[in-house]
């Protein structure tokens, strides 16, 4: 049986806890050390060196150790043929669209992702580098067929996307894109790799922030890039090594110690969001909930044949003031006021009604809403601090 056909055999978990780490063969150690360095031995004759390849050990912003053993463990996770890791997911993301798109191509995205994304794609590359865009409820097939053009090159989706939770059908868009000869790629980061992968639906690319969910524990940024070699080996040259993107020998290790937790982490978030999205649905002055699991949700049939549980965040609006939302975030002991999601923490963030792309989201996003990172506490707890702050406030 050859290595690929017996980690085929192996399941999810198991790879998680494995893949990418050995046995250090200069002091037995049964964990991958850091290795700290910025600059490696160069052979007998370095004027045969290509000082901007990212094959081999030679500088590590060209790749370093801890960075390729978590390519190694990312590309199995995700179902990959190869992975790129870089210093943010907004890197990866900033990365493939400067790598892929030249002037005079067309990129449909997703009007519900990233603001990142809708600085990048509805601002920069098209402001700086004359790159056509255009924003497509992409969770609509009729409406993503309508918009391309002769000149698209690619499809950007995100599902579930932020914040909005809006699931768009990563199968369906794929084929359509392949008939196309579009590629497609897909923002994984709400769903992570253990729920949703996107490259076996079909997906060209998948983009991490392991900043999140991989990474769990709130103390290290990057992001990957996961599809065919011909491409990623695209953006190793031209957004890691001659763009600078390289993530940290310590944020690649402490990324590739956390994902190691994914699975066991990822149950405990699906479950606990499950139940506090279905407590919420009971509330009387919670104006609505957004989560993909639940039978309510617009995208739910299509989430339930591509994921197989539904992630930690959810997204819900209160029948209250501006003030009020603000008064019930203070009123709150266990889940904290941050940005970010995937931490092990349960976090909580108010966007108001003056978001400037308010305009692309559902009406009942409108009055301001919350959208809430569901971490891996007891639910119970976390339901009980719910509950005492919509009564601090009078709901």
């Amino acid at each position: 049986m050859s290595d690929m056909e017996f980690e085929r055999k192996l399941g999810f978990q198991t790879r998680a806890v494995h893949k990418g780490n050995a046995v250090d063969k200069e002091t037995g150690a049964i964990k991958r050390p850091i290795t700290m360095a910025n600059s490696y031995e160069l052979p007998y004759d370095p004027t045969e060196v290509n000082w901007s390849s990212a094959s081999g050990n030679l500088y590590t912003r060209n790749g370093g150790s801890n960075q390729k053993y978590l390519q190694e463990k990312l590309a199995s996770l995700e179902g990959g043929e190869d992975c790129v890791v870089l210093a943010s997911g907004v890197a990866a993301l900033s990365g493939l669209f400067f790598a892929l798109l030249e002037s005079g191509d067309h990129v449909i995205f997703s009007s519900i992702t990233y603001i990142a994304v809708y600085r990048l794609l509805n601002e920069l590359f098209n402001n700086k580098f004359k790159v056509e865009t255009t924003i497509v409820d992409t969770s609509d097939i009729e409406s993503v067929k309508a918009a391309i053009k002769p000149n698209t090159k690619l499809i950007h989706i995100e599902t579930p996307g932020n914040p909005t939770l809006s699931i768009s059908d990563i199968a369906a868009l794929a084929e359509l894109a392949h008939k196309n000869n579009i590629l497609l790629s897909v923002d994984n980061t709400f769903a992570s790799p253990y729920n949703q992968r996107p490259i076996e639906l079909g997906a060209d690319f998948t983009v991490e922030s392991l900043t999140k969910y991989i990474n769990g524990h709130g103390d290290a940024m990057g992001g990957a890039i996961i599809g065919k070699t011909q491409y990623l080996d695209i953006i190793r040259a031209q957004s890691q090594v001659n763009l600078g993107a390289a993530i940290s020998p310590f944020n690649a290790w402490l990324i590739m110690r956390g994902s190691v937790t994914l699975p066991l982490r990822m149950k405990q978030h699906n479950e606990n969001a499950m139940k506090i999205a279905q407590w919420l649905e009971t509330q009387p002055n919670v104006s609505f909930v957004a989560y993909p699991g639940l039978k309510s949700s617009k995208g739910h049939h299509i989430a339930q044949k591509q994921m197989s549980g539904f992630g930690g965040v959810l997204s819900f609006g209160l029948n209250a003031d501006h003030d009020t939302h603000n008064q019930f975030v203070s009123k709150l002991n266990i889940i904290t006021s941050a940005v970010s999601l995937g931490h092990d923490e349960s976090l909580i963030v108010f966007i108001g009604e003056n978001d400037e792309r308010q305009y692309l989201y559902p009406n009942e996003f409108h009055n301001g809403f919350f959208r809430m990172s569901v971490g891996i506490e007891d639910s119970e707890d976390l339901i009980d601090d719910l509950s005492q702050a919509l009564k601090s406030v009078g709901l």
